[in-house]
Protein backbone atom coordinates (compact mmCIF):
# COMPACT_ATOMS: atom_id res chain seq x y z
CA UNK A 1 0.00 0.00 0.00
CA UNK A 2 1.18 3.45 -0.60
CA UNK A 3 1.23 6.24 1.11
CA UNK A 4 1.59 9.95 0.58
CA UNK A 5 4.54 11.51 2.46
CA UNK A 6 4.10 14.56 4.10
CA UNK A 7 7.32 17.02 4.49
CA UNK A 8 8.13 16.38 8.05
CA UNK A 9 7.61 12.56 7.61
CA UNK A 10 9.92 12.68 4.41
CA UNK A 11 12.55 14.87 6.57
CA UNK A 12 12.31 11.92 9.39
CA UNK A 13 12.83 9.31 6.90
CA UNK A 14 15.65 10.89 4.81
CA UNK A 15 17.51 11.31 8.42
CA UNK A 16 17.29 7.84 8.99
CA UNK A 17 18.71 6.82 5.49
CA UNK A 18 15.05 5.43 4.23
CA UNK A 19 14.97 6.84 1.22
CA UNK A 20 18.13 5.01 0.51
CA UNK A 21 16.20 2.58 -0.95
CA UNK A 22 15.46 4.94 -4.00
CA UNK A 23 11.69 4.31 -3.88
CA UNK A 24 9.65 7.89 -5.41
CA UNK A 25 9.82 10.70 -3.12
CA UNK A 26 6.09 11.16 -2.79
CA UNK A 27 5.33 7.81 -1.81
CA UNK A 28 6.46 5.11 0.18
CA UNK A 29 5.26 1.22 0.75
CA UNK A 30 3.75 0.45 3.95
CA UNK A 31 5.27 -2.76 4.36
CA UNK A 32 9.01 -1.15 3.93
CA UNK A 33 7.73 1.32 6.70
CA UNK A 34 7.14 -1.13 8.95
CA UNK A 35 10.46 -2.89 8.83
CA UNK A 36 11.79 0.10 9.03
CA UNK A 37 10.83 1.18 12.37
CA UNK A 38 10.49 -1.44 15.17
CA UNK A 39 7.61 -2.05 16.62
CA UNK A 40 8.72 -1.89 20.38
CA UNK A 41 6.71 -1.83 23.24
CA UNK A 42 7.07 2.01 24.15
CA UNK A 43 6.05 3.18 20.13
CA UNK A 44 2.77 0.69 20.34
CA UNK A 45 1.65 2.79 23.98
CA UNK A 46 3.03 6.04 22.73
CA UNK A 47 0.52 5.73 19.20
CA UNK A 48 -2.48 4.33 21.30
CA UNK A 49 -2.44 7.15 23.62
CA UNK A 50 -1.96 9.49 21.00
CA UNK A 51 -5.32 7.69 18.86
CA UNK A 52 -6.97 7.34 21.96
CA UNK A 53 -6.92 11.52 22.09
CA UNK A 54 -7.18 11.75 18.75
CA UNK A 55 -10.40 9.91 18.73
CA UNK A 56 -11.80 11.17 22.16
CA UNK A 57 -11.51 14.65 21.25
CA UNK A 58 -12.87 14.66 17.12
CA UNK A 59 -16.25 12.39 18.62
CA UNK A 60 -18.79 13.64 19.74
CA UNK A 61 -19.99 10.03 20.53
CA UNK A 62 -17.48 9.44 22.70
CA UNK A 63 -18.02 9.66 26.60
CA UNK A 64 -15.17 9.49 29.06
CA UNK A 65 -16.77 5.88 29.81
CA UNK A 66 -14.69 4.93 26.47
CA UNK A 67 -11.12 6.24 27.96
CA UNK A 68 -8.98 2.95 30.12
CA UNK A 69 -8.90 3.10 33.19
CA UNK A 70 -4.99 4.15 33.50
CA UNK A 71 -5.94 7.00 30.91
CA UNK A 72 -8.97 8.33 32.22
CA UNK A 73 -7.06 8.16 35.76
CA UNK A 74 -4.36 10.42 34.79
CA UNK A 75 -6.53 13.03 32.81
CA UNK A 76 -9.41 12.68 34.99
CA UNK A 77 -10.68 16.77 36.29
CA UNK A 78 -11.48 16.63 39.62
CA UNK A 79 -14.01 19.83 39.50
CA UNK A 80 -16.07 18.96 36.28
CA UNK A 81 -16.05 15.19 37.45
CA UNK A 82 -15.19 13.87 33.80
CA UNK A 83 -12.20 14.10 31.29
CA UNK A 84 -12.72 17.63 29.56
CA UNK A 85 -12.15 17.80 25.80
CA UNK A 86 -9.77 18.45 24.07
CA UNK A 87 -7.08 16.04 25.66
CA UNK A 88 -3.93 16.57 24.83
CA UNK A 89 -0.64 14.41 24.76
CA UNK A 90 2.75 15.39 26.10
CA UNK A 91 5.75 13.50 27.32
CA UNK A 92 4.98 13.68 30.95
CA UNK A 93 1.80 12.29 30.16
CA UNK A 94 3.09 9.06 29.04
CA UNK A 95 5.61 9.04 31.12
CA UNK A 96 2.98 9.16 34.05
CA UNK A 97 0.50 6.61 32.11
CA UNK A 98 2.70 4.02 31.46
CA UNK A 99 6.17 4.40 32.98
CA UNK A 100 8.22 5.08 30.37
CA UNK A 101 11.63 7.23 30.23
CA UNK A 102 12.53 7.33 26.43
CA UNK A 103 9.63 9.25 25.32
CA UNK A 104 10.88 11.68 23.13
CA UNK A 105 13.58 9.69 20.77
CA UNK A 106 10.33 7.06 20.28
CA UNK A 107 8.25 9.24 19.34
CA UNK A 108 10.73 11.03 16.99
CA UNK A 109 11.18 7.96 15.30
CA UNK A 110 7.28 7.46 14.11
CA UNK A 111 6.51 9.18 11.33
CA UNK A 112 3.02 10.33 11.63
CA UNK A 113 4.09 12.04 15.04
CA UNK A 114 5.55 15.38 15.99
CA UNK A 115 7.55 16.09 19.14
CA UNK A 116 7.26 19.51 20.29
CA UNK A 117 10.22 20.97 21.64
CA UNK A 118 8.10 23.73 23.65
CA UNK A 119 5.89 22.16 25.82
CA UNK A 120 7.26 18.65 25.30
CA UNK A 121 3.65 17.84 23.33
CA UNK A 122 3.33 14.87 20.81
CA UNK A 123 1.14 15.79 17.83
CA UNK A 124 -0.55 13.08 15.35
CA UNK A 125 0.20 14.60 12.31
CA UNK A 126 -0.71 11.75 9.76
CA UNK A 127 -3.79 9.81 11.36
CA UNK A 128 -4.81 7.30 8.57
CA UNK A 129 -0.68 6.14 8.38
CA UNK A 130 -0.51 5.92 12.58
CA UNK A 131 -3.94 3.89 12.12
CA UNK A 132 -2.74 1.40 9.77
CA UNK A 133 0.75 0.98 11.38
CA UNK A 134 -0.97 0.26 15.03
CA UNK A 135 -3.38 -2.12 13.13
CA UNK A 136 -0.60 -4.17 12.09
CA UNK A 137 1.21 -4.64 15.71
CA UNK A 138 0.54 -8.14 17.21
CA UNK A 139 -0.44 -6.13 20.09
CA UNK A 140 -2.98 -4.66 17.95
CA UNK A 141 -6.36 -7.01 18.47
CA UNK A 142 -5.62 -6.95 22.09
CA UNK A 143 -5.31 -3.49 22.92
CA UNK A 144 -8.03 -2.69 21.03
CA UNK A 145 -10.37 -4.76 22.24
CA UNK A 146 -9.64 -3.57 26.06
CA UNK A 147 -9.78 0.23 24.54
CA UNK A 148 -13.67 1.65 23.60
CA UNK A 149 -12.43 4.71 22.30
CA UNK A 150 -10.16 2.96 19.51
CA UNK A 151 -12.93 0.47 19.11
CA UNK A 152 -15.28 2.63 18.15
CA UNK A 153 -13.13 3.49 14.87
CA UNK A 154 -10.80 -0.35 14.31
CA UNK A 155 -14.21 -2.58 14.23
CA UNK A 156 -14.94 -1.08 11.27
CA UNK A 157 -11.54 -1.13 9.78
CA UNK A 158 -9.35 -3.36 8.13
CA UNK A 159 -11.29 -6.62 8.98
CA UNK A 160 -9.74 -6.75 12.33
CA UNK A 161 -11.44 -8.99 14.55
CA UNK A 162 -12.21 -6.15 17.36
CA UNK A 163 -15.65 -5.02 18.93
CA UNK A 164 -16.91 -1.53 20.46
CA UNK A 165 -19.20 -3.52 22.50
CA UNK A 166 -16.37 -6.14 23.80
CA UNK A 167 -14.17 -3.27 24.79
CA UNK A 168 -16.86 -1.39 26.56
CA UNK A 169 -17.75 -4.35 28.50
CA UNK A 170 -14.09 -4.87 29.41
CA UNK A 171 -13.92 -1.49 30.35
CA UNK A 172 -14.80 -0.24 33.80
CA UNK A 173 -16.84 2.39 34.20
CA UNK A 174 -15.96 6.08 35.70
CA UNK A 175 -17.90 5.31 39.09
CA UNK A 176 -15.56 2.53 40.00
CA UNK A 177 -12.39 4.87 40.16
CA UNK A 178 -11.56 6.44 43.68
CA UNK A 179 -11.05 9.33 41.91
CA UNK A 180 -14.85 9.52 41.04
CA UNK A 181 -16.09 9.61 44.56
CA UNK A 182 -13.47 11.73 45.15
CA UNK A 183 -14.66 14.46 43.16
CA UNK A 184 -18.00 13.57 44.13
CA UNK A 185 -17.08 13.95 48.00
CA UNK A 186 -15.02 17.32 47.50
CA UNK A 187 -17.86 18.70 46.00
CA UNK A 188 -20.46 17.41 49.20
CA UNK A 189 -17.24 19.37 51.18
CA UNK A 190 -18.34 22.72 49.96
CA UNK A 191 -21.66 22.50 51.38
CA UNK A 192 -23.12 23.57 54.85
CA UNK A 193 -23.36 20.49 57.17
CA UNK A 194 -21.31 18.29 54.86
CA UNK A 195 -19.20 17.19 57.69
CA UNK A 196 -21.80 15.68 59.19
CA UNK A 197 -23.22 13.68 56.55
CA UNK A 198 -19.58 12.07 55.42
CA UNK A 199 -18.27 11.25 59.22
CA UNK A 200 -20.96 8.84 59.61
CA UNK A 201 -20.79 6.50 56.90
CA UNK A 202 -17.27 4.65 55.75
CA UNK A 203 -17.28 4.68 51.42
CA UNK A 204 -15.46 2.27 49.67
CA UNK A 205 -14.23 2.09 46.08
CA UNK A 206 -15.25 -0.80 43.92
CA UNK A 207 -10.84 -0.71 43.09
CA UNK A 208 -10.51 -0.70 46.69
CA UNK A 209 -12.43 -3.67 47.20
CA UNK A 210 -9.61 -6.95 48.08
CA UNK A 211 -12.21 -9.79 47.97
CA UNK A 212 -14.17 -10.55 44.29
CA UNK A 213 -16.99 -12.88 44.18
CA UNK A 214 -14.33 -15.61 43.19
CA UNK A 215 -12.98 -15.29 46.21
CA UNK A 216 -16.00 -16.23 47.97
CA UNK A 217 -18.21 -19.40 48.65
CA UNK A 218 -21.91 -19.34 48.27
CA UNK A 219 -24.71 -21.51 47.77
CA UNK A 220 -26.74 -22.14 44.95
CA UNK A 221 -29.70 -19.77 46.69
CA UNK A 222 -26.80 -16.95 47.18
CA UNK A 223 -25.84 -17.21 43.43
CA UNK A 224 -28.79 -17.03 42.62
CA UNK A 225 -30.28 -13.50 44.42
CA UNK A 226 -26.92 -11.95 43.48
CA UNK A 227 -27.44 -12.72 39.91
CA UNK A 228 -31.29 -11.24 39.99
CA UNK A 229 -29.48 -8.18 41.41
CA UNK A 230 -26.90 -7.80 38.30
CA UNK A 231 -30.10 -8.39 36.11
CA UNK A 232 -32.16 -5.55 37.86
CA UNK A 233 -28.76 -2.83 37.59
CA UNK A 234 -28.43 -3.77 33.84
CA UNK A 235 -31.99 -3.52 33.12
CA UNK A 236 -32.84 -0.57 35.76
CA UNK A 237 -34.06 1.67 32.50
CA UNK A 238 -36.70 -1.47 31.95
CA UNK A 239 -38.18 -1.60 35.23
CA UNK A 240 -38.90 1.92 35.51
CA UNK A 241 -40.74 2.32 32.10
CA UNK A 242 -42.81 -0.76 33.72
CA UNK A 243 -43.15 0.61 37.04
CA UNK A 244 -41.76 -2.44 38.91
CA UNK A 245 -39.83 0.00 41.18
CA UNK A 246 -40.07 -2.37 44.66
CA UNK A 247 -36.62 -3.86 43.59
CA UNK A 248 -33.61 -3.70 44.85
CA UNK A 249 -33.93 -3.95 48.87
CA UNK A 250 -31.81 -6.75 50.32
CA UNK A 251 -31.82 -8.46 54.38
CA UNK A 252 -28.42 -10.67 54.81
CA UNK A 253 -29.07 -12.64 58.31
CA UNK A 254 -27.00 -14.95 59.45
CA UNK A 255 -24.43 -15.71 62.78
CA UNK A 256 -20.93 -13.76 62.88
CA UNK A 257 -18.17 -14.02 60.31
CA UNK A 258 -20.31 -16.01 56.96
CA UNK A 259 -19.34 -13.42 54.83
CA UNK A 260 -22.39 -10.23 55.16
CA UNK A 261 -20.22 -7.88 54.81
CA UNK A 262 -17.68 -9.47 52.37
CA UNK A 263 -20.29 -10.19 49.82
CA UNK A 264 -21.39 -7.11 50.11
CA UNK A 265 -18.11 -5.38 49.20
CA UNK A 266 -17.40 -8.00 46.41
CA UNK A 267 -21.03 -7.02 44.91
CA UNK A 268 -19.66 -3.86 44.71
CA UNK A 269 -16.22 -4.61 42.85
CA UNK A 270 -18.65 -6.85 41.00
CA UNK A 271 -20.95 -3.99 39.86
CA UNK A 272 -18.30 -1.21 39.41
CA UNK A 273 -20.43 1.22 41.66
CA UNK A 274 -18.99 2.51 45.33
CA UNK A 275 -20.48 1.12 48.62
CA UNK A 276 -21.59 3.33 51.42
CA UNK A 277 -20.67 1.13 55.30
CA UNK A 278 -22.96 2.36 58.13
CA UNK A 279 -22.87 0.92 61.06
CA UNK A 280 -26.68 1.47 62.83
CA UNK A 281 -26.26 1.46 66.58
CA UNK A 282 -23.27 3.83 66.15
CA UNK A 283 -25.24 6.46 64.55
CA UNK A 284 -27.78 5.97 67.93
CA UNK A 285 -24.75 5.67 70.24
CA UNK A 286 -22.67 8.65 69.04
CA UNK A 287 -24.96 11.36 68.60
CA UNK A 288 -28.24 10.26 70.47
CA UNK A 289 -29.74 13.59 70.04
CA UNK A 290 -29.46 13.69 66.14
CA UNK A 291 -30.00 10.24 65.43
CA UNK A 292 -33.06 11.44 63.14
CA UNK A 293 -31.26 13.61 61.72
CA UNK A 294 -28.12 11.37 60.77
CA UNK A 295 -30.10 8.97 59.19
CA UNK A 296 -31.80 11.41 57.11
CA UNK A 297 -28.00 12.50 56.32
CA UNK A 298 -27.09 8.88 55.38
CA UNK A 299 -29.74 8.14 53.19
CA UNK A 300 -29.13 11.83 51.44
CA UNK A 301 -25.20 11.16 50.84
CA UNK A 302 -26.13 7.40 49.11
CA UNK A 303 -28.45 9.23 46.85
CA UNK A 304 -25.53 12.04 46.48
CA UNK A 305 -23.16 9.17 45.78
CA UNK A 306 -25.39 6.81 43.18
CA UNK A 307 -24.97 4.38 41.61
CA UNK A 308 -23.88 3.17 44.89
CA UNK A 309 -24.81 0.33 47.49
CA UNK A 310 -25.90 1.44 51.10
CA UNK A 311 -24.74 -1.05 53.26
CA UNK A 312 -26.26 -1.33 56.72
CA UNK A 313 -25.05 -3.32 59.21
CA UNK A 314 -26.46 -4.43 62.67
CA UNK A 315 -29.61 -3.64 61.84
CA UNK A 316 -31.20 -5.61 64.49
CA UNK A 317 -30.40 -2.24 66.63
CA UNK A 318 -34.43 -1.23 64.70
CA UNK A 319 -35.69 -4.37 66.76
CA UNK A 320 -34.04 -3.47 70.17
CA UNK A 321 -34.92 0.66 69.99
CA UNK A 322 -38.10 -0.28 69.11
CA UNK A 323 -38.91 -2.62 72.10
CA UNK A 324 -37.64 -0.59 74.39
CA UNK A 325 -39.46 3.19 75.99
CA UNK A 326 -36.41 4.23 77.44
CA UNK A 327 -35.93 6.92 74.87
CA UNK A 328 -38.71 8.61 72.88
CA UNK A 329 -35.86 10.35 70.53
CA UNK A 330 -34.88 7.08 69.68
CA UNK A 331 -38.03 5.29 68.45
CA UNK A 332 -39.01 8.10 66.96
CA UNK A 333 -34.88 7.89 65.03
CA UNK A 334 -36.10 4.03 64.51
CA UNK A 335 -39.26 5.14 62.49
CA UNK A 336 -36.93 7.58 60.06
CA UNK A 337 -35.07 4.82 59.24
CA UNK A 338 -38.18 2.56 58.17
CA UNK A 339 -39.64 5.45 56.18
CA UNK A 340 -36.20 6.40 54.66
CA UNK A 341 -36.04 2.48 53.76
CA UNK A 342 -39.78 2.74 51.75
CA UNK A 343 -38.53 5.78 49.97
CA UNK A 344 -35.24 4.59 48.49
CA UNK A 345 -35.17 2.66 45.59
CA UNK A 346 -32.80 0.80 43.42
CA UNK A 347 -34.81 1.43 40.30
CA UNK A 348 -35.16 5.28 40.38
CA UNK A 349 -32.47 6.32 43.02
CA UNK A 350 -29.93 4.30 41.87
CA UNK A 351 -29.41 2.61 45.42
CA UNK A 352 -29.02 -0.67 46.20
CA UNK A 353 -29.93 -0.82 49.95
CA UNK A 354 -28.38 -3.99 52.22
CA UNK A 355 -29.25 -4.75 55.72
CA UNK A 356 -27.21 -6.99 57.71
CA UNK A 357 -28.01 -8.91 60.87
CA UNK A 358 -26.77 -11.47 63.05
CA UNK A 359 -30.02 -11.63 65.19
CA UNK A 360 -32.91 -12.39 62.50
CA UNK A 361 -35.37 -13.59 65.44
CA UNK A 362 -35.49 -10.52 67.07
CA UNK A 363 -36.56 -8.38 64.16
CA UNK A 364 -40.36 -7.25 63.82
CA UNK A 365 -42.78 -7.36 61.17
CA UNK A 366 -42.37 -3.40 60.54
CA UNK A 367 -38.30 -4.45 59.43
CA UNK A 368 -39.01 -8.16 57.86
CA UNK A 369 -41.28 -6.17 55.27
CA UNK A 370 -39.00 -3.52 53.98
CA UNK A 371 -37.07 -6.05 51.95
CA UNK A 372 -37.84 -7.39 48.68
CA UNK A 373 -35.78 -10.40 49.17
CA UNK A 374 -33.95 -12.43 52.43
CA UNK A 375 -30.15 -13.59 51.74
CA UNK A 376 -29.67 -16.45 53.90
CA UNK A 377 -25.84 -16.72 55.25
CA UNK A 378 -25.22 -20.18 57.40
CA UNK A 379 -22.74 -21.57 58.84
CA UNK A 380 -20.39 -23.37 56.04
CA UNK A 381 -20.73 -27.21 55.54
CA UNK A 382 -17.77 -29.30 55.21
CA UNK A 383 -18.07 -29.35 52.08
CA UNK A 384 -18.00 -25.38 51.94
CA UNK A 385 -15.50 -25.35 54.71
CA UNK A 386 -12.95 -27.10 52.26
CA UNK A 387 -13.49 -24.75 49.57
CA UNK A 388 -12.75 -22.19 51.47
CA UNK A 389 -9.81 -23.35 53.17
CA UNK A 390 -8.53 -24.28 49.84
CA UNK A 391 -9.18 -20.08 48.10
CA UNK A 392 -7.58 -19.02 51.60
CA UNK A 393 -4.66 -21.60 51.18
CA UNK A 394 -4.08 -21.16 47.52
CA UNK A 395 -1.25 -18.88 47.74
CA UNK A 396 0.37 -20.87 50.40
CA UNK A 397 2.93 -23.70 49.84
CA UNK A 398 2.87 -26.90 51.84
CA UNK A 399 1.57 -30.09 52.10
CA UNK A 400 -1.26 -30.07 53.81
CA UNK A 401 -4.97 -32.02 53.79
CA UNK A 402 -8.05 -29.59 53.74
CA UNK A 403 -10.53 -32.37 53.37
CA UNK A 404 -9.25 -33.33 57.38
CA UNK A 405 -9.17 -29.66 58.49
CA UNK A 406 -12.78 -29.24 57.06
CA UNK A 407 -13.87 -32.22 58.60
CA UNK A 408 -12.07 -31.22 61.98
CA UNK A 409 -14.14 -27.72 62.27
CA UNK A 410 -17.66 -28.46 62.11
CA UNK A 411 -19.75 -25.12 63.43
CA UNK A 412 -16.77 -22.86 62.19
CA UNK A 413 -17.84 -19.73 60.20
CA UNK A 414 -15.75 -18.59 57.19
CA UNK A 415 -13.58 -15.56 59.49
CA UNK A 416 -12.93 -18.55 61.75
CA UNK A 417 -10.78 -20.70 59.39
CA UNK A 418 -9.15 -17.41 57.98
CA UNK A 419 -8.06 -17.39 61.38
CA UNK A 420 -6.88 -21.21 61.84
CA UNK A 421 -4.51 -20.70 58.96
CA UNK A 422 -3.23 -17.01 60.28
CA UNK A 423 -2.39 -19.09 62.80
CA UNK A 424 -0.64 -21.44 61.25
CA UNK A 425 1.40 -19.30 59.58
CA UNK A 426 2.64 -17.13 62.13
CA UNK A 427 3.20 -20.19 64.03
CA UNK A 428 5.29 -21.56 60.86
CA UNK A 429 7.27 -18.53 60.61
CA UNK A 430 8.55 -18.61 64.26
CA UNK A 431 10.64 -21.75 62.88
CA UNK A 432 11.68 -19.59 60.16
CA UNK A 433 9.17 -21.76 58.15
CA UNK A 434 7.06 -20.44 54.88
CA UNK A 435 5.84 -23.94 53.79
CA UNK A 436 2.97 -25.05 56.08
CA UNK A 437 2.82 -28.91 56.66
CA UNK A 438 -0.52 -30.22 58.37
CA UNK A 439 0.30 -30.29 61.42
CA UNK A 440 0.09 -26.56 61.37
CA UNK A 441 -3.09 -26.27 60.27
CA UNK A 442 -4.29 -28.64 63.59
CA UNK A 443 -2.11 -26.46 65.54
CA UNK A 444 -4.32 -23.86 64.61
CA UNK A 445 -7.10 -25.64 65.46
CA UNK A 446 -6.33 -26.49 68.54
CA UNK A 447 -5.22 -22.90 69.22
CA UNK A 448 -8.42 -21.56 67.85
CA UNK A 449 -10.70 -24.06 70.42
CA UNK A 450 -8.50 -22.86 73.27
CA UNK A 451 -9.87 -19.09 72.39
CA UNK A 452 -13.55 -20.03 72.15
CA UNK A 453 -13.31 -21.81 75.59
CA UNK A 454 -11.60 -19.15 77.43
CA UNK A 455 -14.21 -16.29 75.52
CA UNK A 456 -17.03 -18.98 76.63
CA UNK A 457 -15.48 -19.17 80.20
CA UNK A 458 -15.16 -15.01 80.60
CA UNK A 459 -18.77 -14.64 79.58
CA UNK A 460 -20.16 -17.30 82.17
CA UNK A 461 -17.85 -16.37 84.69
Amino acid sequence: MLYAVPDIIRTKLSISGFFEKKIPVNYILFDDLMMKFNMTDSKILITELVLTAHLYNQSDKLSVDDLPEKIRKHYWNEKEKTVKKPVYVTEGDIKSIYGLEDVKTSSKTLPFLEFEEFGSQIKLTVFDLAAKWFSKNPEAVERINNNPALASFFESYDSLPVSYEKAKASNTPKESGRQWIDSLVKGIETEKGSEEMLRLAHIVSPEDVKQTMKDLVLTKEQETEIEKIVKAIQYRDYLKRIGLVEIGKLLFVGPPGTGKTSVARALSGKLGIPIVEVKLSQIADQYLGETAKNIDRVFELAKRLSPCILFIDEFDFVAKARATDEHAALKRAVNTLLKAIDEISLVEHGVLLIGATNNPDILDNAAWRRFDEIMDFKLPDKDMRKKILDIVLREIEGTFDTEEIARKSEGYSGSDLRLIVREAVLNGLITERMELIQKDLLRGIDEFNKRISLKTKDETG
